[in-house]
Protein backbone atom coordinates (compact mmCIF):
# COMPACT_ATOMS: atom_id res chain seq x y z
CA UNK A 1 0.00 0.00 0.00
CA UNK A 2 1.34 3.38 -0.87
CA UNK A 3 0.59 6.03 2.03
CA UNK A 4 2.23 8.91 0.94
CA UNK A 5 0.64 12.20 1.38
CA UNK A 6 1.74 14.38 -1.30
CA UNK A 7 0.69 18.29 -1.74
CA UNK A 8 -1.21 19.41 -4.34
CA UNK A 9 -2.49 22.49 -5.99
CA UNK A 10 -5.15 23.06 -9.13
CA UNK A 11 -3.50 23.85 -11.89
CA UNK A 12 -6.32 24.04 -15.09
CA UNK A 13 -4.62 24.60 -18.18
CA UNK A 14 -5.18 27.76 -19.94
CA UNK A 15 -6.16 25.49 -23.08
CA UNK A 16 -8.98 23.88 -20.83
CA UNK A 17 -10.53 27.18 -20.26
CA UNK A 18 -10.17 28.19 -23.88
CA UNK A 19 -11.55 24.78 -25.41
CA UNK A 20 -14.83 25.27 -22.50
CA UNK A 21 -15.72 28.49 -23.52
CA UNK A 22 -15.00 27.59 -27.47
CA UNK A 23 -17.74 24.18 -26.75
CA UNK A 24 -20.18 27.34 -25.28
CA UNK A 25 -20.30 29.02 -27.98
CA UNK A 26 -20.58 26.59 -30.36
CA UNK A 27 -23.34 24.74 -28.31
CA UNK A 28 -26.41 23.62 -30.24
CA UNK A 29 -29.48 24.73 -28.70
CA UNK A 30 -33.12 22.24 -28.23
CA UNK A 31 -36.02 23.97 -28.51
CA UNK A 32 -37.75 25.88 -25.68
CA UNK A 33 -39.60 24.01 -23.07
CA UNK A 34 -43.40 24.39 -23.67
CA UNK A 35 -44.50 25.10 -20.24
CA UNK A 36 -43.72 29.02 -18.34
CA UNK A 37 -42.06 26.39 -15.57
CA UNK A 38 -39.54 24.10 -14.48
CA UNK A 39 -41.74 21.19 -14.85
CA UNK A 40 -39.83 19.77 -18.15
CA UNK A 41 -36.76 20.80 -16.64
CA UNK A 42 -33.86 23.53 -16.95
CA UNK A 43 -35.81 26.25 -19.14
CA UNK A 44 -33.73 27.59 -22.53
CA UNK A 45 -34.06 31.04 -21.53
CA UNK A 46 -32.31 30.40 -17.93
CA UNK A 47 -29.88 28.22 -19.10
CA UNK A 48 -28.63 30.19 -22.29
CA UNK A 49 -27.81 33.09 -20.09
CA UNK A 50 -26.11 31.09 -17.34
CA UNK A 51 -24.13 29.99 -20.13
CA UNK A 52 -23.09 33.55 -21.65
CA UNK A 53 -22.22 34.39 -18.68
CA UNK A 54 -19.98 31.43 -17.96
CA UNK A 55 -18.16 32.05 -21.20
CA UNK A 56 -18.24 35.75 -20.94
CA UNK A 57 -17.56 36.89 -17.26
CA UNK A 58 -16.87 34.06 -15.14
CA UNK A 59 -13.48 33.54 -13.94
CA UNK A 60 -12.55 30.18 -13.00
CA UNK A 61 -8.75 31.05 -11.76
CA UNK A 62 -10.50 33.21 -8.87
CA UNK A 63 -11.81 29.67 -7.70
CA UNK A 64 -8.37 28.46 -8.16
CA UNK A 65 -6.35 30.72 -6.34
CA UNK A 66 -9.05 29.85 -3.01
CA UNK A 67 -8.51 26.90 -3.11
CA UNK A 68 -4.51 26.96 -3.48
CA UNK A 69 -5.24 28.98 -0.47
CA UNK A 70 -6.02 26.12 1.45
CA UNK A 71 -3.53 23.23 2.52
CA UNK A 72 -4.53 20.94 -0.43
CA UNK A 73 -3.34 17.12 -0.32
CA UNK A 74 -3.37 13.66 -2.52
CA UNK A 75 -3.01 10.22 -1.56
CA UNK A 76 -3.52 6.50 -2.72
CA UNK A 77 -5.81 4.56 -1.37
CA UNK A 78 -7.20 1.30 -2.36
CA UNK A 79 -5.38 2.05 -5.92
CA UNK A 80 -7.31 5.34 -6.07
CA UNK A 81 -5.76 8.81 -5.77
CA UNK A 82 -7.78 11.00 -3.31
CA UNK A 83 -7.59 14.62 -3.18
CA UNK A 84 -8.48 16.25 -0.17
CA UNK A 85 -8.04 19.63 2.04
CA UNK A 86 -6.62 19.51 5.14
CA UNK A 87 -6.89 22.33 7.40
CA UNK A 88 -5.83 22.82 10.81
CA UNK A 89 -7.11 24.93 13.24
CA UNK A 90 -4.38 27.46 15.19
CA UNK A 91 -6.38 26.68 18.15
CA UNK A 92 -4.69 23.71 20.22
CA UNK A 93 -7.07 20.66 21.15
CA UNK A 94 -9.25 21.20 18.08
CA UNK A 95 -11.86 18.91 17.54
CA UNK A 96 -11.05 16.73 13.75
CA UNK A 97 -13.95 17.25 11.29
CA UNK A 98 -14.23 15.32 8.41
CA UNK A 99 -16.37 16.96 5.88
CA UNK A 100 -18.07 14.64 2.84
CA UNK A 101 -19.85 16.72 -0.21
CA UNK A 102 -22.75 15.23 -2.02
CA UNK A 103 -23.64 15.39 -5.45
CA UNK A 104 -23.70 17.41 -7.43
CA UNK A 105 -21.31 19.12 -5.45
CA UNK A 106 -17.36 18.98 -4.66
CA UNK A 107 -15.23 20.34 -1.70
CA UNK A 108 -15.80 23.90 -3.67
CA UNK A 109 -19.88 23.95 -1.37
CA UNK A 110 -17.06 24.07 2.00
CA UNK A 111 -14.80 26.94 1.18
CA UNK A 112 -16.89 29.74 2.27
CA UNK A 113 -17.27 27.63 6.37
CA UNK A 114 -14.28 26.21 6.78
CA UNK A 115 -12.79 29.32 8.66
CA UNK A 116 -15.74 29.85 10.78
CA UNK A 117 -15.01 26.10 11.86
CA UNK A 118 -11.36 26.12 12.28
CA UNK A 119 -10.85 29.62 13.60
CA UNK A 120 -14.22 30.44 15.27
CA UNK A 121 -15.01 33.48 18.37
CA UNK A 122 -14.67 30.86 20.76
CA UNK A 123 -11.66 28.14 20.74
CA UNK A 124 -13.38 25.96 22.55
CA UNK A 125 -15.67 25.68 19.12
CA UNK A 126 -12.56 25.06 16.75
CA UNK A 127 -11.99 21.72 14.37
CA UNK A 128 -9.54 20.62 12.54
CA UNK A 129 -10.90 20.16 8.97
CA UNK A 130 -10.46 17.40 6.60
CA UNK A 131 -12.87 17.21 3.12
CA UNK A 132 -11.99 14.87 1.00
CA UNK A 133 -13.16 14.85 -2.70
CA UNK A 134 -15.23 11.14 -3.69
CA UNK A 135 -13.58 9.10 -6.00
CA UNK A 136 -14.71 9.94 -9.22
CA UNK A 137 -15.71 13.76 -8.10
CA UNK A 138 -13.38 16.92 -8.50
CA UNK A 139 -10.06 16.40 -8.09
CA UNK A 140 -9.49 12.85 -6.92
CA UNK A 141 -9.10 9.98 -9.27
CA UNK A 142 -11.92 8.25 -11.58
CA UNK A 143 -12.33 4.46 -10.41
CA UNK A 144 -11.40 2.27 -13.33
CA UNK A 145 -13.26 -0.40 -12.20
CA UNK A 146 -16.67 -1.59 -10.14
CA UNK A 147 -16.96 -2.00 -6.71
CA UNK A 148 -16.62 1.92 -5.61
CA UNK A 149 -19.76 1.90 -3.25
CA UNK A 150 -20.72 4.12 -0.21
CA UNK A 151 -19.09 1.28 2.21
CA UNK A 152 -15.61 1.40 0.31
CA UNK A 153 -15.71 4.90 0.05
CA UNK A 154 -16.03 4.75 3.89
CA UNK A 155 -13.45 2.47 4.70
CA UNK A 156 -11.03 4.92 2.54
CA UNK A 157 -11.91 7.68 4.68
CA UNK A 158 -11.57 5.84 7.83
CA UNK A 159 -7.90 4.90 6.10
CA UNK A 160 -7.47 8.63 5.22
CA UNK A 161 -8.10 10.14 8.72
CA UNK A 162 -5.80 7.53 10.67
CA UNK A 163 -2.68 8.39 7.76
CA UNK A 164 -3.54 12.27 9.18
CA UNK A 165 -3.35 10.99 13.06
CA UNK A 166 -7.05 11.52 13.59
CA UNK A 167 -7.56 9.04 16.32
CA UNK A 168 -10.84 10.77 17.23
CA UNK A 169 -12.49 12.75 15.12
CA UNK A 170 -16.61 13.95 13.96
CA UNK A 171 -18.11 12.93 10.66
CA UNK A 172 -20.29 15.20 8.84
CA UNK A 173 -21.83 14.77 5.34
CA UNK A 174 -24.96 15.57 3.29
CA UNK A 175 -26.44 14.12 0.16
CA UNK A 176 -24.06 11.22 -0.48
CA UNK A 177 -21.78 12.55 2.34
CA UNK A 178 -24.88 11.89 4.84
CA UNK A 179 -24.38 7.94 3.65
CA UNK A 180 -20.75 7.36 3.60
CA UNK A 181 -20.91 9.66 7.06
CA UNK A 182 -23.23 7.23 8.71
CA UNK A 183 -21.70 4.27 6.68
CA UNK A 184 -18.51 5.20 9.12
CA UNK A 185 -20.84 4.57 12.00
CA UNK A 186 -20.42 1.06 11.55
CA UNK A 187 -17.14 1.00 9.56
CA UNK A 188 -15.03 2.83 12.22
CA UNK A 189 -17.09 3.27 14.99
CA UNK A 190 -14.23 2.91 17.77
CA UNK A 191 -12.49 6.02 16.34
CA UNK A 192 -15.71 7.97 15.58
CA UNK A 193 -16.87 10.52 18.12
CA UNK A 194 -20.13 11.22 16.36
CA UNK A 195 -21.95 11.79 13.35
CA UNK A 196 -23.37 14.57 12.08
CA UNK A 197 -26.19 14.55 9.48
CA UNK A 198 -28.41 17.17 7.45
CA UNK A 199 -30.04 14.52 5.41
CA UNK A 200 -30.10 11.40 7.57
CA UNK A 201 -31.30 8.60 5.74
CA UNK A 202 -33.22 5.14 7.31
CA UNK A 203 -35.36 2.14 5.65
CA UNK A 204 -38.67 1.77 7.07
CA UNK A 205 -38.24 -0.08 10.73
CA UNK A 206 -39.28 -3.39 10.90
CA UNK A 207 -40.92 -2.90 14.17
CA UNK A 208 -44.19 -0.13 14.09
CA UNK A 209 -43.23 3.08 15.32
CA UNK A 210 -45.98 5.64 16.05
CA UNK A 211 -45.35 8.92 13.95
CA UNK A 212 -46.14 12.48 15.55
CA UNK A 213 -47.75 15.40 12.57
CA UNK A 214 -44.06 15.93 11.44
CA UNK A 215 -42.77 12.61 10.59
CA UNK A 216 -46.15 12.49 8.63
CA UNK A 217 -45.53 15.18 6.37
CA UNK A 218 -41.71 13.65 6.06
CA UNK A 219 -43.77 10.60 4.52
CA UNK A 220 -45.43 13.20 2.28
CA UNK A 221 -42.97 14.76 1.12
CA UNK A 222 -41.39 10.90 0.50
CA UNK A 223 -43.98 10.06 -1.66
CA UNK A 224 -43.64 13.19 -3.68
CA UNK A 225 -40.05 12.88 -4.24
CA UNK A 226 -40.18 9.25 -5.33
CA UNK A 227 -43.43 10.01 -7.88
CA UNK A 228 -42.44 13.45 -9.44
CA UNK A 229 -38.37 14.23 -8.53
CA UNK A 230 -36.17 11.39 -8.70
CA UNK A 231 -35.94 11.17 -12.62
CA UNK A 232 -32.44 11.89 -11.89
CA UNK A 233 -31.40 9.60 -9.61
CA UNK A 234 -33.42 6.68 -12.31
CA UNK A 235 -31.22 7.84 -15.13
CA UNK A 236 -27.53 7.91 -12.94
CA UNK A 237 -28.38 4.38 -11.10
CA UNK A 238 -29.13 2.38 -14.33
CA UNK A 239 -27.32 4.12 -17.28
CA UNK A 240 -24.59 6.82 -16.00
CA UNK A 241 -22.73 5.55 -19.05
CA UNK A 242 -24.70 6.68 -21.51
CA UNK A 243 -25.84 9.63 -19.76
CA UNK A 244 -22.23 10.49 -20.29
CA UNK A 245 -21.29 10.99 -23.53
CA UNK A 246 -23.95 14.51 -23.24
CA UNK A 247 -22.50 15.58 -19.87
CA UNK A 248 -18.69 15.25 -21.19
CA UNK A 249 -18.76 16.48 -24.78
CA UNK A 250 -21.57 19.50 -23.77
CA UNK A 251 -20.44 21.94 -20.96
CA UNK A 252 -24.47 23.49 -22.00
CA UNK A 253 -25.88 20.25 -21.01
CA UNK A 254 -23.03 19.78 -17.53
CA UNK A 255 -24.46 22.97 -16.58
CA UNK A 256 -28.31 22.29 -17.00
CA UNK A 257 -28.17 19.11 -15.39
CA UNK A 258 -26.45 20.23 -12.09
CA UNK A 259 -28.65 23.48 -12.05
CA UNK A 260 -31.67 21.77 -12.60
CA UNK A 261 -31.03 20.18 -9.33
CA UNK A 262 -29.97 23.52 -7.47
CA UNK A 263 -33.18 24.69 -8.93
CA UNK A 264 -34.90 21.99 -7.41
CA UNK A 265 -33.44 21.56 -3.92
CA UNK A 266 -32.16 24.94 -2.91
CA UNK A 267 -34.02 27.06 -0.67
CA UNK A 268 -35.17 29.82 -2.86
CA UNK A 269 -38.33 32.12 -3.56
CA UNK A 270 -38.36 31.65 -7.38
CA UNK A 271 -34.22 33.64 -7.76
CA UNK A 272 -31.98 31.03 -7.65
CA UNK A 273 -28.89 33.60 -7.08
CA UNK A 274 -30.62 34.44 -3.73
CA UNK A 275 -29.65 31.04 -2.75
CA UNK A 276 -26.40 30.41 -4.24
CA UNK A 277 -24.70 33.03 -6.43
CA UNK A 278 -24.09 31.90 -9.93
CA UNK A 279 -20.30 32.24 -9.36
CA UNK A 280 -20.38 29.97 -6.50
CA UNK A 281 -23.33 27.49 -8.72
CA UNK A 282 -20.31 27.91 -11.58
CA UNK A 283 -17.75 27.01 -9.21
CA UNK A 284 -19.23 23.55 -9.19
CA UNK A 285 -20.60 23.31 -12.95
CA UNK A 286 -17.19 24.32 -13.49
CA UNK A 287 -15.04 21.53 -11.33
CA UNK A 288 -17.35 18.89 -13.19
CA UNK A 289 -16.54 20.10 -16.85
CA UNK A 290 -12.59 20.25 -16.15
CA UNK A 291 -12.37 17.36 -14.36
CA UNK A 292 -14.87 15.73 -17.06
CA UNK A 293 -16.23 13.74 -13.94
CA UNK A 294 -19.78 14.10 -14.69
CA UNK A 295 -19.85 10.09 -15.75
CA UNK A 296 -17.79 9.00 -12.72
CA UNK A 297 -19.92 10.57 -10.43
CA UNK A 298 -23.05 9.37 -11.92
CA UNK A 299 -21.73 5.61 -11.54
CA UNK A 300 -22.02 6.26 -7.91
CA UNK A 301 -25.39 5.93 -7.69
CA UNK A 302 -25.33 2.40 -10.09
CA UNK A 303 -22.87 1.46 -7.71
CA UNK A 304 -25.26 2.32 -4.24
CA UNK A 305 -28.49 3.91 -5.01
CA UNK A 306 -30.68 1.48 -2.97
CA UNK A 307 -28.41 -1.00 -2.56
CA UNK A 308 -26.67 0.35 0.80
CA UNK A 309 -27.34 -1.80 3.98
CA UNK A 310 -27.96 1.15 6.04
CA UNK A 311 -27.25 -0.44 9.24
CA UNK A 312 -27.71 0.90 12.71
CA UNK A 313 -25.05 2.32 15.02
CA UNK A 314 -24.98 3.53 18.58
CA UNK A 315 -22.10 6.59 17.52
CA UNK A 316 -23.76 9.74 18.87
CA UNK A 317 -25.65 11.44 16.02
CA UNK A 318 -26.38 15.04 15.55
CA UNK A 319 -29.43 15.56 12.49
CA UNK A 320 -29.89 18.98 11.19
CA UNK A 321 -32.27 19.09 8.47
CA UNK A 322 -33.29 22.03 6.44
CA UNK A 323 -36.28 22.86 5.25
CA UNK A 324 -35.96 22.38 1.48
CA UNK A 325 -33.78 18.98 1.87
CA UNK A 326 -34.97 15.59 2.07
CA UNK A 327 -37.14 14.81 5.11
CA UNK A 328 -37.09 11.34 7.11
CA UNK A 329 -39.32 10.94 10.01
CA UNK A 330 -37.62 11.03 13.31
CA UNK A 331 -38.97 7.99 14.19
CA UNK A 332 -37.43 6.17 11.68
CA UNK A 333 -33.85 7.88 12.40
CA UNK A 334 -33.91 6.24 16.00
CA UNK A 335 -34.30 3.12 14.96
CA UNK A 336 -30.92 3.08 13.08
CA UNK A 337 -29.19 6.27 15.11
CA UNK A 338 -29.79 4.79 18.50
CA UNK A 339 -27.80 7.66 20.22
CA UNK A 340 -29.50 9.86 18.76
CA UNK A 341 -28.20 13.80 20.82
CA UNK A 342 -29.63 16.44 18.60
CA UNK A 343 -32.22 16.77 15.69
CA UNK A 344 -32.98 20.28 14.53
CA UNK A 345 -35.68 21.37 12.17
CA UNK A 346 -34.23 24.47 10.41
CA UNK A 347 -36.63 27.56 9.49
CA UNK A 348 -34.72 28.00 5.90
CA UNK A 349 -32.17 26.58 3.84
CA UNK A 350 -32.03 23.52 1.30
CA UNK A 351 -29.80 20.86 0.43
CA UNK A 352 -26.44 22.93 0.00
CA UNK A 353 -26.19 24.55 3.53
CA UNK A 354 -22.53 24.97 3.27
CA UNK A 355 -23.10 27.23 0.39
CA UNK A 356 -26.80 28.37 1.37
CA UNK A 357 -26.55 29.25 5.31
CA UNK A 358 -23.12 28.64 6.20
CA UNK A 359 -23.45 30.34 9.73
CA UNK A 360 -26.21 28.23 10.53
CA UNK A 361 -24.61 24.78 9.46
CA UNK A 362 -21.81 26.12 11.83
CA UNK A 363 -23.24 27.05 14.27
CA UNK A 364 -25.43 23.52 14.60
CA UNK A 365 -21.86 22.01 14.05
CA UNK A 366 -20.76 23.24 17.36
CA UNK A 367 -24.18 22.67 18.91
CA UNK A 368 -23.70 19.20 18.04
CA UNK A 369 -20.01 18.79 19.38
CA UNK A 370 -20.95 20.36 22.84
CA UNK A 371 -23.09 17.39 23.04
CA UNK A 372 -20.34 14.99 22.61
CA UNK A 373 -18.50 16.97 25.42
Amino acid sequence: MNAVIEPYRVEIPQAALDDLRRRLAGTRWPDAETVDDWSQGAPLEQVRELCRYWAEEYDWRATEARLNALPQFRTEIGGVGIHFLHVRSPHPGSTPLLMTHGWPSSVVEFLDIITALTDPEDPADAFDVVCPSLPGHGFSDRPEGTGWTVQRTAEAWAELMARLGHDRYIAHGGDWGSWVSAALGSTDAGHLAGIHLTMPLARPPEREVELDERDRAAMARMAGFGKNRSGYAAIQGTRPQTLGYGLADSPAAQLAWITDRFWEWADHDGDLEKAVPRDRLLDIVTTYWLTNTGTSSARLFWESFDKEPMRPTDVPTGCSVFPKDAWLPRAWARERFTDLRHWRDLEDGGHFPALERPEVLAAELRTFRRTLR
